[in-house]
């Protein structure tokens, strides 16, 4: 598709109604064409896109408003939110970046702009930017085949199919290690032989340490060897249940990474690239440790960060991104590399519009196809919801609080716990929540709801424990993951405190928390291998449950902790 055939589509659009823009469509349509007429630069290309979380048709999805950074990482990318992150990367407010990076105004600008992401129209992008650099490889980060109910559904089917449709080449991990260990080498070993590459060269064997997936691959891009070195998330079997994965061990290992980096460059790779699925604030880290890495293309954290940030090293400099999340954006990196290394670059992180690119007809096919023996249960009208509905942020979420009432309500409990997950699409005043909508939020393998009574100690260190895992002031200690959601209980919490004191001033109902005493407290997704040996209703059809009984959710009022230190941090509006 050619510029002027890209407008065309665009000017039939908005003629057809589509809400291109808030004040002139057809000018706002033109600055969008410019958006996605990208022209190369260099000689190597990577299309990168990460944590779409199984989402294959386009949504809604809102930006955080707390994404907080202390110490060295206090107003840097990623913790920068809302007015600050326009200011650092120069974005106007009120434009169409500025809603795809920020949650400014998000209801109204969603109204406007359409919603985000989707197979179809990610394969639309991916055709025209390889129209322009036909050697472009593309690259996926993980968390692909987890985060709806078909793909849960179909144990990755859709997702994997979508994929090889979509035309990935390398591929790391996460989320799909959640299909458990049979299955992921199914898919590698029969689905992916010949078409794509899963490497990963922190994933070993527990008994002798061998490689489980290749460290990396090398792919000559118009000429030029290219070694792209996998890094799949290093606490999976900490951030979720180690029976699944029981005989690989996972970690950063940035030893053995710098010795892969050497082994590739030796092997003739004249560009190296981490496919990473650390989280920024490890990249951040793992870039000044680690010589030879020309670019860190990053996952996990689910940051959607304009513009590279470029740390020094021993070797030089590597540049370190990260491409958000649930196919909302489409990250371009192009390389120039003369003498056997890399001279110049250009990087943009490109958002995908569904209202603004065309859906690409053999992918909607496919979508159609694999969707259609549960469309029936997908499109259930549980309730409507009054307010927006969202998922994302340090503490908590509108979503996040559904749930908690949920389950509160339903298992008569004190206390609720919800997991900090980042993935799960947003809601709109007004729209219905579907059973699909409500799978977005919990689509795991080990959706199991808990009931246990908990004295005020043990919940103390719970928040405590996780707390830890999210401000610990070194990112390797960082294990994924926002604060986990609570229901009923109160707390302050101060992030720049030592590990054990960050959490302060619980009350339940106006009193303060007894240590000694026991409270009843809900949960779901619990990581032991005894929770699943227990069983339990999975979550969503507790709270498909209170949904139905509702109909109508009222706009949630969100059960926030007082956060102490935090005044005046550009990653807190």
């Amino acid at each position: 598709m050619n510029r002027r055939e890209f407008l065309n589509v665009l000017a039939a659009a908005a003629a057809a109604g589509f809400p291109l823009a808030p004040r002139d469509a057809l000018a706002q349509g033109d600055a969008a064409a410019r958006m996605y007429d990208l022209a190369p630069f260099g000689n190597v290309s990577l299309l990168h896109f990460t944590d779409c979380h199984a989402q294959l048709l386009p949504i809604y999805f809102r930006e955080p408003n707390v994404n907080l950074g202390f110490g060295d990482f206090a107003g840097r990318p990623p913790h920068l939110v809302g007015e600050a992150l326009l200011r650092h990367f120069g974005i106007g407010p009120g434009t169409i970046d500025a809603h795809a990076f920020t949650y400014l105004d998000f209801a109204a600008a969603a109204k406007t702009y359409g919603k985000v992401g989707g197979f179809a129209h990610l394969a639309t992008l991916v055709r025209r930017l390889k129209a322009s650099r036909p050697h472009a490889l593309l690259l996926d980060g993980g968390d692909t085949w987890q985060g709806s109910a078909t793909s849960l559904w179909t144990k990755g089917r859709d997702m994997v199919d979508a994929c090889k449709l979509l035309g990935v080449d390398v591929m790391t991990g996460h989320w799909e290690f959640t299909l458990g260990a049979d299955r992921v080498k199914e898919i590698v070993d029969k689905d992916f032989a010949g078409k794509v590459d899963f490497v990963a060269q922190n994933v070993k064997t527990a008994d002798f340490g061998d490689p489980v997936f290749p460290p990396y691959v090398i792919r000559p891009v118009n000429g030029v060897p290219v070694a792209i070195v996998g890094q799949a998330f290093p606490y999976t079997p900490i951030a979720n249940p180690r029976y699944f994965v029981a005989d690989w061990t996972f970690g950063i290992q940035d030893e053995n990474l710098q010795k892969v980096v050497d082994e590739a460059r030796a092997k003739g790779a004249q560009a190296v690239v981490l496919l990473s699925h650390n989280g920024m604030d490890v990249d951040l880290k793992l870039a000044s440790r680690v010589r030879g890495i020309d670019a860190i293309l990053g996952g996990h954290t689910h940051d959607g960060v304009p513009a590279p940030t470029i740390v020094a090293n021993g070797g030089g400099r590597t540049l370190v991104t990260n491409a958000g999340s649930n196919g909302k954006f489409l990250g371009v990196l192009d390389l120039d590399v003369k003498g056997g290394k890399v001279s110049g670059f250009r990087y943009k992180l490109l958002p995908v519009f569904s209202n603004l690119l065309p859906a690409d007809p053999a992918m909607g096919a496919l979508i159609a196809k694999v969707r259609a023996p549960y469309q029936a249960k997908l499109e259930e009208r549980l309730a409507v919801t009054e307010g927006l509905l969202y998922r994302r942020g340090n503490f908590n979420g509108t979503f996040d609080q559904l749930l908690l009432d949920g389950l509160m309500a339903e298992k008569n409990a004190e206390i609720a716990f919800s997991p900090g997950f980042r993935w799960g699409t947003s809601l709109l005043p007004g729209q219905a929540i579907t059973f699909e909508h409500l799978m977005d939020q919990t689509a795991i393998t080990y959706p199991y709801v808990t009931v246990n009574e908990f004295t005020g100690e043990m919940i103390k260190t719970i928040l405590e424990d996780v707390a830890d895992n999210l401000f610990n002031p070194d990112p390797y200690y960082q294990q994924g993951g926002d604060m986990v959601r609570v229901g009923g209980l109160r707390y302050a919490i101060d992030p720049r405190a030592a590990m054990g004191g960050r959490i302060s001033g619980m009350t339940l109902g106006g009193k303060p928390i007894d240590a000694a005493k026991k409270y009843k407290v809900a949960g779901w997704a619990p990581v032991s291998e005894e929770a699943r040996s227990a069983g339990g209703e999975p979550v969503w059809e507790v709270i498909a449950r209170y949904l139905r009984a509702q109909k109508t959710i009222a706009p949630r009022a969100l059960n926030l902790p007082r956060v102490e230190g935090a005044a005046g941090n550009p990653g807190m509006a």
